[in-house]
């Protein structure tokens, strides 16, 4: 039984065709409960979101996962085909950890992917398609991922703008329960600049949008987080002052926050410091509001610097988070062999024992009918071991007809090394 990863992603599909593919979690939980009974391919979990697909399974027949990929999609296998990866023991653990670590995301090291498929895990064992030796690879993926995030820099610095905006918010105010946080439009980069800072625990968040609508919908994205609350947009300048962190994203063709309000705002909070991140492009903030004390102000060519410089920070530490991922895939490989040598060897050791009572229950036997004992108990000696040499001697005699001399000259290298021991120690 191989375990193996089979899928597309945002390097090898289309959009087009990842959407075709994507599941959603309530298809999904029907799909694999209906696996669960399959006869061969009832053992997988499907990592499914907006930049990949993939199967993770243990079975001996690919095709039939890629087949079943296509079908539940309506999608030829064919056409699919040319479009997935497919790998498998060792290469299929390495990725699943690159995955899991966000070393193989569109973004480099994003979070999310870490708790998609600790949440595809979960569906998969609720609909029963994950044995304990599935299980245990995504533990240690898990596990990998967790390495990788507290012993690299790969997730460490900002190289989104929404995120960027939090991270700055964190560097100006140490305290982020305290922060009042004002999002001036509910656009999408707004939203992510909220959620990220709902996220980082910040006490209270102000939507301030055009259309009530959106801010209610942002709203709810986050309540369960922080504090919210709307205002109208007519109401912006009268309620800067409540701002700690302002983000503005209107896409207006005119400013919207003026340097006369700012400086008002600042009386008000009698000259409390205050971050303002202008997103838009045009501006939504007067510039002129950097001259004012204990004003910080932001733009869009500002983040984007540092969010280059910290990608290629990231990249850097990809290199060292890459050497360790492989590291930790051996050390997985190494003890799932370990473990199927230890069954085989208690395997073996039964077989002995087995031969042994055998054996033993023939001369005892032979004993009580009164054959001599030193005669019968080397027979016994002499049977016995020759049951248990048998094996060994057709294993010796099959390797050294095999067209690979390596492993006739490893398990007679490792025949002699016992020899040579037996007469160290009777001498």
């Amino acid at each position: 039984m191989s375990f193996f990863a089979l899928g597309v992603n945002h390097q090898t599909a289309s959009v087009e065709l990842r959407e075709k593919i994507a599941f959603n979690p309530e298809k999904l939980s029907i799909l694999l409960a209906e696996q669960s009974q399959h006869p061969v391919l009832n053992d997988m979990v499907v990592v499914s979101t907006c930049n990949r697909t993939e199967v993770y399974a243990m079975s001996d027949n690919v095709d039939m996962v890629l087949n079943w990929l296509a079908q539940t999609n309506g999608i030829d296998s064919k056409q699919l085909q040319n479009h997935v990866y497919r790998y498998e023991n060792a290469q299929a653990v390495t990725h699943l950890m690159r995955v899991a670590s966000g070393l193989d995301s569109l973004m480099l090291g994003e979070p999310q992917i870490l708790g998609q498929v600790k949440t595809a895990l979960s569906l998969a064992k609720e609909s029963k398609t994950v044995s304990q030796n599935l299980n245990r690879i995504f533990e240690y993926a898990f596990y990998a991922a967790k390495r990788v995030r507290s012993e690299t820099a790969v997730g460490s610095h900002a190289v989104s703008m929404g995120y960027a905006v939090a991270q700055l918010a964190l560097q100006v105010f140490s305290r982020p329960e305290q922060l009042t946080v004002m999002v001036v439009a509910a656009g999408e980069m707004n939203t992510l600049v909220a959620k990220h800072l709902a996220e980082m625990g910040v006490g209270k968040i102000i939507i301030c949008n055009r259309t009530r609508a959106r801010a209610e919908n942002l709203a709810q994205e986050i309540a369960h987080r922080a504090d919210v609350e709307i205002i109208d947009f007519d109401q912006l300048a009268a309620n800067l002052h409540r701002a700690d962190v302002i983000s503005s994203c209107t896409g207006s063709l005119h400013q919207v926050i003026h340097y006369p309000d700012v400086k008002a705002a600042l009386k008000k909070r009698r000259y409390q410091q205050m971050l303002l991140v202008d997103l838009a492009v045009p501006r939504d903030i007067d510039p002129k509001v950097e001259k004012l004390d204990g004003v910080y102000l932001y733009g869009v060519d500002d983040l984007q610097s540092v969010i280059d410089e910290n990608l290629a920070q990231r990249r850097q530490a990809a290199v060292e988070a890459e050497v360790m991922v492989n590291q930790l895939a051996t050390e997985l490989i190494t003890q799932q062999k370990l473990r199927k040598a230890g069954s085989t060897i208690h395997a073996y050791r039964d077989y002995g024992e087995s031969l042994c009572q055998e054996e033993l229950a023939t001369a005892m036997q032979r004993i009580a009918k009164g054959e001599s004992a030193e005669t019968v108990l080397a027979e016994f000696s002499h049977r016995l071991t020759q049951k248990l040499l048998h094996p060994t001697s057709i294993m010796l005699r099959e390797a050294a007809k095999a067209e690979d001399p390596s492993y006739f000259e490893m398990l007679q290298n490792s025949l002699q090394d016992v020899v040579q021991h037996r007469r160290k120690v009777k001498h």
